[in-house]
């Protein structure tokens, strides 16, 4: 057994302390969220769960270390110590990310490919190990000032999420990894000046300028096409060098040429093979994260040109609505504003997210497509199409979506899956608002998918749009439904405000018979019973039922379109192998049994083993309350993460204002509670968990309506709306764990580091389990789950102020002078406070 060495009351953190706290948990969440980007480029969208559970589980591993090996941290060397492992944090982030990128990640059922994946996440652990030990130190062996230390913790890694939008908007992803590795050297120069270390201060500064100069040589490489270092593996292949390439915090765009270059047969899942063979074009392809594909089309006006658009059932609404009024949302390379063009609609407006890709398409490549951007009939706005729906004042005759994806994992994409907020019933009685009366929806999904034996995405799209109507009281949907289906891509056509006409049903259906779709469904025709069904006068709820799949109409409290997986097909492993779209489900399964069995090894069961069976005695409301607040903080987190995605519109925005939010309010909140702390009084312990509870209900109640009735304000309202919001959560979330460490540490030979186990545990289980709540049950369950768990903390709390015998240490002044007197005798020691990872 290990026996807990006590901290040094005499020993005080000092600036150079707190400047390189804040630079390690700035370099750690930057880290952790940089490599859900990276994942999203290298691997499959859902894997980017692996990069937070993984750094959850290395930040509690780290502390776990200093627990197990108390002859390696001793209190005399803690200084020394803190700048060796920040360097070791810096040189292994650059050195693990350079080995990570070598190696092809294959997720299939042989042993080569389980390698690969086990290799990848041990690789990406161990910088996250190295600064688990640094805050851990850090927050433990400086008891008179852990809640300043605990609040620098928070606000560090609150800044590394903002910085690390601003530096994605001028490095590519592989040289901002190192560049991330520079600002941890920073860290161990602050440490090493607060140690008077000349040796630490000497390699901190080599280490700062290497990976500073080869930050700057990559990103200059890689400006004209030749970096050293970059992505070499995609998806399981190789990745090639490409024509242009270009980051963001929430995509990778690149560009190349198709074939050999030239003239080539018309790029496009929705075209009819009627179309003549001898129709040939210039083409590049664009590519987002190796996966979602757009494409740029070469353009100068002439007759003729884009002739062949007309041939693609993506376009069917401009075949029964003339000198229209047109919105595109995702103009990607500008194919569906061409269209709008060809067909000679009177205006097209274009709404794409990702400014990248605009710069590519009218910037980078605006020769080829022919400067869209300068046609008087065109307008591009840089914007997430529902937010700027719900703002603007103007309709539309047609409203076009075409394969709009998130294939590609935003920078909120580990905590998001596959939701869209453009496919939830609340989206589209938005897009049906800005609709003019006869106006049409236009929505383009594949008709099938990898393995699928049947047309799931068709099914759950024509479900989608009969519910919105019902919601539109609409009596009969199906009269104002036309879902047709060209090569492998269905087109959905909506008319919210009237019965499609006669004459509409009739030009389909020659254009259709003349280009060789499929009517799926008419008013008077229906490829299979599931469609009519679906389409009925009292909603889609009983079609719906005949499925094993999960094809109800997705709403924003489960806004995830993609995953047809219900529970009964998660727990029965049934579908899995066949579907393609089950397999992001089927991974999130996988992970959450993997971090609930990797916590109870790597952390539970060392504790256990390590920690004296006598320590334990009359300890379980301890483990119940840290256990509660573990959960309870991520559960709410994440659920305000999800909930702000579709309300802010913009991931970016997302990740940057809720994380920004909540570390710094938090960091605020643990400040605070030092001078509750310092009361001594066992009622203040318990109020800021009290407060917190009714917070956490109130908000649960009011924050839907409330971000419903400023959805259509502008983004800096929104942004202050969220602000607001998440200030009183993050406040008093910030003070339970400190306050809880305080209480434990004034039971004698209480098990500070176990209990801190425990929080790191619940902290990496419900970074996967609160997805999973959200994702079968919906974001609000996800959110009430949070608030469950904060109950229970709470009732554990009471119960331990109860049998509390001993008075809680009031906490005094850091200051040198106050910080060296000795201990009184019998009075308990301060608390061991480790970092809650972030």
């Amino acid at each position: 057994m290990t026996t807990a060495v006590l901290p040094n009351p005499r020993l005080y953190a000092r600036s150079g302390t707190y400047a390189g706290l804040f630079l390690v948990t700035l370099s750690t969440l930057m880290y952790e969220i940089a490599l859900t980007r990276i994942f999203s480029v290298t691997m499959w969208y859902h894997f980017a769960f692996v990069a937070i559970s993984v750094a959850l589980l290395g930040l509690t591993a780290g502390a776990l270390l200093v627990h197990l090996r108390p002859q390696r941290f001793r209190d005399a060397d803690v200084r020394a110590i803190l700048w060796r492992y920040s360097l070791f944090f810096s040189v292994s982030l650059a050195l693990c990310f350079v080995t990570q990128l070598s190696i092809p990640f294959m997720p299939a059922r042989n042993l080569a490919a389980a390698w690969s994946v086990v290799l990848t996440c041990a690789v990406i652990s161990v910088p996250f190990v190295f600064s688990g030990v640094v805050v851990c130190l850090a927050l433990t062996r400086f008891p008179k000032q852990v809640n300043r230390l605990y609040a620098t913790d928070l606000v560090g890694a609150a800044f590394g999420c903002a910085l690390l939008v601003v530096l994605f908007v001028v490095l590519d992803g592989p040289s901002l990894v190192i560049a991330i590795g520079a600002f941890a050297a920073l860290a161990a120069l602050s440490f090493a000046a607060d140690a008077r270390s000349r040796r630490g201060a000497t390699l901190s500064i080599a280490v700062v300028v290497a990976l500073g100069g080869f930050t700057g040589l990559n990103s200059y490489l890689h400006s004209h096409g030749h970096p050293l270092l970059r992505i070499t593996w995609a998806k399981g292949s190789p990745d090639p060098p490409h024509v242009y390439e270009k980051w963001n915090a929430f995509s990778r765009v690149t560009v190349d040429p198709f074939g050999g270059g030239g003239p080539q047969p018309p790029w496009g899942f929705g075209l009819s093979a009627r179309l003549p063979r001898d129709v040939k074009v210039e083409q590049l392809g664009m590519v987002i994260d190796s996966t979602a594909s757009t494409v740029l089309t070469h353009y100068d006006g002439k007759p003729g040109e884009t002739d062949f658009l007309r041939y693609d059932v993506t376009n069917l609404a401009h075949q029964i609505r003339h000198n229209a009024d047109v919105l595109v949302v995702g103009v990607g390379g500008g194919r569906d504003i061409l269209s709008a063009l060809e067909f000679g609609q009177r205006s097209v407006t274009g709404v794409e997210i990702n400014g990248n890709v605009l710069g590519a398409t009218n910037g980078k490549y605006g020769d080829f497509t022919g400067h869209l951007d300068r046609n008087p009939r065109v307008r591009f706005v840089n914007d997430e199409a529902r937010s700027y729906l719900a703002r603007t004042h103007k309709k539309y005759d047609v409203i076009q979506i075409s394969l709009i994806d998130t294939w590609a994992a935003s920078s909120a994409g580990a905590y998001s899956l596959t939701e869209n907020s453009l496919y939830t019933t609340q989206a589209w009685d938005v897009f049906f608002r800005r609709l003019k009366p006869g106006g049409i929806l236009s929505v383009s999904r594949w008709y099938r998918i990898a393995h699928s034996p049947r047309p799931i995405e068709s099914y759950r799209t024509t479900a989608l749009a009969a519910q919105a109507l019902k919601n539109h009281d609409v009596a009969r949907p199906r009269d104002h439904l036309l879902v047709y289906r060209g090569a492998n891509v269905a087109t959905v056509l909506v008319d919210p405000w009237r019965a499609f006409s006669r004459q509409d049903v009739a030009t389909l259906k020659a254009v259709s018979s003349r280009l060789g779709f499929e009517p799926l469904l008419t008013p008077t025709h229906a490829a299979d019973r599931h469609f009519a069904e679906l389409a009925a006068p009292e909603g889609p709820a009983a079609g719906v039922r005949e499925f094993k799949e999960d094809i109800s109409p997705p709403t924003d409290n489960r806004p995830f379109f993609f995953q047809t997986a219900n529970l009964g097909t998660l727990l029965h492993g049934a579908g899995f192998s066949s579907d393609q779209s089950m397999r992001p489900v089927l991974v999130l399964g996988l992970l959450a049994l993997a971090v609930l069995g990797l916590s109870f090894c790597f952390i539970v069961l060392p504790l256990l083993l390590t920690t004296e069976r006598r320590a334990h005695r009359g300890m379980f409301p301890f483990y119940t309350y840290f256990a509660g607040i573990g959960f309870g903080f991520l559960f709410i987190e994440l659920s305000q993460l999800q909930r702000l995605t579709i309300f802010l519109g913009q991931p970016t925005y997302a990740l940057t204002v809720v994380l920004f939010s909540l570390l710094v309010f938090s960091g605020i909140g643990s400040m605070a509670s030092e001078r509750l702390a310092g009361s001594g009084r066992r009622s203040w312990m318990l109020a800021p968990l009290a407060v917190l509870l009714v917070v956490i209900a109130a908000f649960g109640i009011v924050t839907p309506s409330v971000l419903a009735s400023v959805a259509g304000a502008t983004t800096p309202a929104r942004i202050a709306t969220a602000v607001a919001i998440l200030m009183p959560l993050g406040l008093l979330m910030g003070m339970p764990f400190p306050v809880g460490m305080r209480v434990a540490s004034a039971r004698p030979g209480a098990p500070t580091a176990f209990l801190w186990g425990i929080n790191g545990a619940t902290s990496v289980c419900a970074s996967v389990f609160g997805v999973v709540i959200a994702l079968f049950f919906g974001i609000s369950m996800s959110y009430w789950t949070g608030l469950v768990a904060y109950v229970i903390a709470a009732v554990s709390l009471v119960a331990v102020l109860r049998r509390a015998r001993v008075a809680i240490e009031p906490v005094r002044a850091s200051e040198p002078e106050v910080a060296d007197r000795r201990r009184v005798p019998g009075r308990p020691a301060a608390p061991r406070l480790p970092v809650k990872p972030s």
